[in-house]
């Protein structure tokens, strides 16, 4: 008969944990840590707390944000889940100093405080620019589907919603008329409350749909047409993956070539990219000129590299990289797209 190693369930063995040696040098931990205590400028965190005298103290904006920011570079955004992980997860531990903060106090964070952390963004590129980790040779653009908190069967044209309030609004009618029969009938009252509570929740649906329409107005797409919204984030859109239609954003970044170091990042509610070609070079462009605010860095795209895939390519896009070259706009022996190059050394490469 074969014969096992002995394992215990309900032993104990107590393991003695300083959170300072679970974040090593070399990590991104690490340096998450170290930016932020030392390189970020919190400073404007300050006015937004009204505590001096009253009220309970509250949680470092250092300490969130370095929970929130390890968080998302994990792939982790549900506030939920990041109270989670910094109960259950040691370098989220380490980093909170377990301090677990409630998932209503991350939310509240981030909802109050994007105007703030947003700029850190341009502080952190500060920071990698003055260690030489922006190659500015080369910067590549693209995009990825991301799902939003929000449901697609809740999309559609204002028609669309318009008809399927209507449809709601007979629905509840037809219950009505029905529970009113009912009442007249020996129903087992288990039956009526079920009724009721179908009644409550399509009218609350009804009520939403009518909310929408009423304060938002109708979404329309690059050619003016119009387009689908959605009840619950107006912003999103429904688009097309590998893994079949979701709804949420077209996360856009563009990334320098020496490090991978994201120069410029931005969400949008569409899953087309030709039209994200013109706001991800303005902002590359304002990005660099804020990098040093007493010497802006003036033309940095008439000395860069800037790659995209196939999925840029337009004819308005066309003609917007004539307009922004200096010079001549030369096409190379036709392929898929082609190569557009200019004078002044900025490319875009569509394959």
């Amino acid at each position: 008969m074969a014969r096992y190693k002995h394992y215990d369930y309900q032993q104990t063995k107590m393991i003695p944990l300083r959170f300072s040696d679970q974040i090593q040098p070399g990590t991104f931990e690490y340096t998450l840590n170290h930016v932020v205590d030392n390189e970020l400028d919190l400073g404007v965190f300050e006015s937004r707390y009204r505590n001096d005298y009253n009220g309970a103290p509250a949680y470092d904006p250092a300490l969130l944000l370095k929970i929130v920011l390890f968080a998302y570079a994990r792939g982790i955004t549900s506030s939920r889940k990041i109270a989670q992980a910094c109960r259950e997860n040691v370098i989220f531990m380490a980093l909170s100093a377990d301090s677990q903060p409630h998932h209503s106090t991350l939310a509240d964070f981030i909802s109050r405080m994007d105007e703030v952390i947003a700029p850190l963004f341009t502080h952190v590129l500060m920071v990698c620019d003055g260690m030489n980790l922006i190659g500015r040779e080369m910067f590549a653009i693209d995009g990825c589907k991301m799902p939003s908190n929000a449901s697609k069967e809740w999309s559609g044209t204002r028609a669309e919603l318009t008809r399927k309030q209507a449809k709601i609004d007979r629905a509840v009618e037809r219950m009505m008329k029905a529970h009113q029969t009912c009442d007249q009938r020996d129903t087992p009252p288990e039956i009526t409350t079920r009724e009721q509570a179908q009644i409550k929740k399509l009218a609350q649906v009804s009520a939403k749909i009518q909310k929408h329409l009423a304060t938002e107005p109708e979404r329309r797409g690059q050619r003016g047409t119009p387009v689908k919204a959605n009840l619950t984030d107006n912003d999103s859109a429904k688009m097309k993956t590998a893994k079949g239609v979701i709804q949420g954003y077209n996360g856009v970044a563009a990334v320098d070539s020496k490090h991978q170091i994201i120069v410029h990042a931005q969400a949008y509610g569409a899953g087309q990219e030709q039209h994200t070609l013109l706001p991800m070079l303005t902002g590359i462009d304002k990005r660099f000129n804020n990098l040093k605010p007493t010497q802006p860095e003036q033309g940095i795209l008439q000395r860069v590299q800037i790659t995209a895939d196939s999925g840029f390519h337009s004819e308005a896009n066309m003609r917007l990289i004539y307009r922004w070259i200096p010079g001549t706009v030369y096409l190379t022996p036709p392929r898929k797209w082609g190569q557009i190059t200019g004078v002044a050394n900025l490319a875009a490469l569509f394959c």
